[in-house]
C-alpha cells in the first residue's frame, strides 16, 4: 500500500482540480482492508476509486481515496465458453483486448469503455447493443468490516439499465475485488446499432466489430486525455410509449428503442442537440460539439462550472420535451457521494 500526493485532478478524468485528505493505492485485499480500518480510527469519510473516469468531484474530499489496484487476469474453459477471473483494478479497455488477442469473442461491443473491471458492474456498463450483465457471471465483493470476500451471481446483482446492488446494498462499507466473465465459443454478432448495422452478419469478425467500435468511439467522443470528460453524462431516458409518439409526431426521424416492458429508450444525447445546446458553454464547461450526451472541461473548468452546465442541460430539456434527464455520472461531495438528481434541482 502507497501513499500519493492530494490533488485528485489526474485522478478523475474531467481533469477537475480537487484535493483529498489522503490518497492510497490499495493492491491487494490486505491493504485495502487496512485503509479502511485507519479511515474508521480517524472518523475520515472513505472512498473507493477505479479510474476516476464516471465521477464529478463537486468539492475537495475530506477523507481517503483508496484507489483499487487490484490486477490480474486467469482464462479458463470447458467445452461451451470461456471463464475469465479478473482483478478490479484492471483497466476494462485492456481486458476487451486480451480477450480479442486470445481469440475470445463477446466483448468487443464494449471496446474503449473508460474505467477499471471494477467499476463495470456498479454501472452495469453498456454500448452498441450489449450490456455487462450478458456476459457477467459472478462478482467479487469485500466486506471491509468483516475481512470477508462473497461471490454474487449475477442474477444476485441485480442488473438493469446503468444500475446495480452496488448502488445499493453494497454501496458503502464494501469494495468489488473482481469479476467473473463467461463468454460462449458459439459467438454470436450483435450488430443493431450505429456503423455496425451496415456489417455483414455472416462473414464479420469480432475484430471487425472492435475496429468499427473504437472508429465510432474516436470520431464521436474527446479523448479524456485530451479534453477532460466523464463520457455519457446523463442516462438514456425510458418513457411510455405515449410521450414517444407525441415527440415523434413533430421529429419524425427521432430515434428511439422499443424496450422488453413496452416503454420507449430515447436517446439523451439527441434530445440534448434538439434543445440547441451542442457547443454551449457556463465558464469553462462545454457540451461537446460531436456528441451533445458529453459535458467537457473546455477551458480550465471549475466543478461549480461543470455542475451549473449540468443543470442547465438537464432544465433545458425538461422545459422542452417534459422529460427529465438523470445523471449517469456518479457527484461526489466533500464526504462521499451524493444525490445526482438532488445536487441537480
Amino acid at each position: 500500500m502507497s501513499t500519493g500526493g492530494t490533488s485528485l485532478q489526474s485522478l478523475n478524468t474531467f481533469s477537475l482540480a480537487a484535493d483529498a485528505a489522503e490518497i492510497i493505492h490499495a493492491q491487494n485485499v490486505e491493504q485495502l482492508i487496512a485503509a479502511w480500518k485507519s479511515a474508521q480510527e480517524k472518523q475520515q469519510p472513505f472512498l473507493l476509486l477505479g479510474e476516476g473516469s464516471n465521477v464529478l468531484f463537486l468539492e475537495d474530499f475530506a477523507g481517503s481515496v483508496v484507489l483499487n489496484r487490484i490486477k490480474g487476469i486467469s482464462l479458463t474453459e470447458n467445452a461451451d465458453e470461456w471463464l475469465l477471473h479478473v482483478g478490479a483494478g484492471e483497466n476494462w479497455h485492456h481486458l476487451v483486448c486480451y480477450a480479442l488477442d486470445h481469440n475470445i469473442a463477446g466483448l468487443e461491443n464494449l471496446a474503449l469503455i473508460p474505467g477499471c473491471v471494477g467499476s463495470a458492474p456498479i454501472q452495469n456498463i453498456g454500448a452498441y447493443g450489449i450490456e455487462l450483465q450478458s456476459v457477467c457471471e459472478y462478482v467479487d465483493v469485500l466486506d471491509l468490516q468483516a475481512g470477508k470476500v462473497t461471490r454474487l451471481t449475477s442474477a444476485e446483482c441485480q442488473f438493469g439499465y446503468r444500475e446495480s446492488i452496488f448502488k445499493h446494498a453494497y454501496k458503502d462499507g464494501y469494495a468489488i475485488v473482481s469479476v467473473g466473465l463467461k463468454l460462449k465459443k458459439h459467438w454470436q454478432p450483435k450488430l443493431t446499432y450505429g456503423d455496425l448495422s451496415r456489417l455483414d452478419p455472416e462473414t464479420v469478425t469480432p475484430r471487425e466489430i472492435f475496429d468499427s467500435v473504437c472508429a465510432m468511439r474516436q470520431n464521436k467522443l474527446p479523448d479524456p486525455a485530451v479534453t477532460g470528460n466523464a463520457g455519457s453524462f446523463y442516462k438514456n431516458p425510458a418513457v411510455d410509449a405515449s410521450v414517444a409518439e407525441k415527440i415523434s409526431s413533430v421529429y419524425p426521424t427521432m430515434p428511439s428503442y422499443p424496450q422488453a416492458n413496452g416503454q420507449i429508450k430515447l436517446a439523451a444525447g439527441w434530445l440534448v442537440e434538439q434543445a440547441g445546446l451542442k457547443g454551449f458553454a457556463i465558464g469553462g464547461a462545454a457540451v461537446h460539439d460531436k456528441q451533445a450526451l458529453v459535458l467537457i472541461n473546455k477551458d480550465h473548468a471549475s466543478s461549480a462550472d461543470v455542475r451549473a452546465l449540468a443543470k442547465y442541460v438537464r432544465d433545458a430539456v425538461a422545459e422542452k420535451f417534459g422529460i427529465w434527464l438523470e445523471p449517469e455520472v456518479r457527484f461526489i461531495a466533500g464526504n462521499g457521494e451524493v444525490n445526482a438528481v438532488g445536487a441537480l434541482s
